[in-house]
């Protein structure tokens, strides 16, 4: 396992090399090419988000799910364990400063994962039974017409399966048995069983399931973490603003701010924000675009301004609350944290231990059960489009028992090795949606300026 995960750790590190200016390029180039819709569209998508905001909507098989089911989907998916054990073995591995690159990260990232789910809208279809369906693979296609499209499609199909309904789905299960074995003792075997077969139940639900549950979990789940999150601030009170100086200081000073690594460089603290950011927020990677595309909306651009608030809600608003908990509660700096080798969830169990005494490590594993589940639900859901675009609808009970023992799996495995294997299927899965996403970057723009003056639409 050790020799496994070292030869992991290295391909790991050269393909992220190249993804942290091929990422935060693309979101650069994305949000110029937009005029900076992050910014010139955000009032609108926040209220086209909270505006009518209810928890019933219908969802079908065959018509797809409203634009809040889409976005909670998206969003079960983005808030998960990036938000909690991905952003401390962040800080741990990289210091305060990593959360500055994630911040940079999702602030592109917003104008990316508006033209995923703009494209993915634009390029929806219908499978072989009459359903909704859509994704990268078919705004890939779209893009190269022919052989190139069709092995580039493929290649994300293939990597999209890989990275999101087996490994990805792994961590997932692998974190929530890591948390109830430091709260609870809890055998992890135990915890891998609970939740293997809970999924199995939603995933023979189909689609329709799978929404009602999101939108109901998700909206629960965020609001409670961030209220705890809150008052565990309030707390810490002193510690806050520290907390963010550190946050700026340590993303170009890395060696100076107490809790970085020795010998850290900028590089690192880069790499680990960035690849922890996508992980949390997804933007980019392709995944997402598979719930966008589902949405009954009158334009896409409509849904690609929702997509933008699952990035904001997940990064800025979950993952910040995580990192200024964990750093200012002052464990960062102990020697506890380093003499027994915390990282990922136990690290910010141990943070909300200083306000929360007893009852911190539990609150930590009940939410993050509730956010690594709907992850396993959200990605079962993204390579499930994935496997009906390779195999058809015949495959989905298959794999959805495959993903199942692979939860199980997971639960068992040593956090090091099952986080470097996700973060490199990740990496790879991004390099074909963001080759789609350049060479469609011209449709995005127009359409993106097609909604910056509403009434001279609507007169049109």
């Amino acid at each position: 396992m050790d020799n496994l995960n070292n030869i992991i750790v290295l391909l790991d590190d050269k393909i992220w090399f190249v993804l942290l200016f091929l990422l935060i390029g693309n979101g650069l180039f994305f949000s110029i090419k937009t005029g900076f819709v992050q910014i010139r569209r955000f009032p609108s998508a926040w209220h086209r988000v909270f505006g009518n905001f209810s928890l019933k909507g219908n969802a079908s098989e065959n018509d797809g799910m409203s634009s809040f089911q889409a976005l909670a989907t998206a969003i079960a998916a983005q808030v998960g364990t990036g938000n909690i054990a991905g952003c401390a073995t962040a800080i741990v591995g990289g210091g305060p400063g990593a959360i500055f690159w994630m911040w940079l990260a999702a602030f592109f990232g917003m104008a990316t994962i508006y033209g995923e789910a703009v494209l993915a809208q634009k390029t929806k279809t219908r499978d072989e039974n009459g359903e909704v369906i859509g994704g990268p693979v078919y705004y890939i296609q779209e893009a190269f017409k022919g052989s190139v499209g069709k092995v580039l499609a493929v290649f994300f199909a293939v990597m999209t399966i890989l990275s999101l309904g087996i490994m990805g789905n792994m961590v997932q299960s692998n974190s929530i048995s890591d948390a109830f074995f430091t709260a609870f003792g809890m055998p992890k075997w135990v915890v891998g069983i609970f939740v293997a077969v809970i999924s199995a139940f939603i995933f023979v639900g189909g689609i329709s399931r799978i929404a009602s549950f999101t939108e109901k979990v998700v909206p629960f789940m965020a609001g409670l973490y961030v209220v705890a999150s809150v008052i565990m601030l309030i707390i810490n009170h002193a510690n806050v603003i520290p907390a963010i100086v550190s946050i700026f200081r340590g993303a170009f000073q890395p060696q100076a701010v107490v809790g970085a690594g020795a010998g850290i460089a900028v590089r690192q603290v880069m790499r680990l924000g960035v690849a922890r950011g996508l992980f949390s927020n997804e933007a980019g990677m392709g995944s997402t675009p598979h719930a966008h595309a589902l949405a009954i909306v009158n334009r896409p651009q409509e849904q690609g301004e929702v997509a933008m608030v699952g990035v904001f809600i997940d990064t800025f608003i979950v993952l910040t609350m995580t990192a200024l908990v964990i750093l200012s509660s002052g464990v960062l700096g102990t020697e506890v944290l380093y003499a027994g080798d915390i990282t990922g969830t136990p690290v910010a169990q141990l943070a909300f231990t200083t306000g929360f005494g007893g009852f911190g490590p539990m609150f930590v594993a009940i939410c993050l059960l509730f956010f690594a589940f709907s992850t396993i639900i959200g990605w079962f859901f993204f390579a499930r489009q994935n496997i009906t675009f390779l195999f058809g609808k015949k495959a989905i009970i298959p794999f959805a028992v495959i993903d199942v023992v692979f939860i199980f799996a997971g639960s068992l495995l040593k956090v090091d090795l099952v986080w470097n294997m996700q973060d490199l299927f990740n990496g790879v899965m991004v390099i074909p949606n963001i080759i789609g996403l350049i060479a469609l970057s011209g449709e995005v723009a127009k359409m993106s300026r097609m909604n910056s003056d509403d009434k001279k639409e609507a007169k049109k």
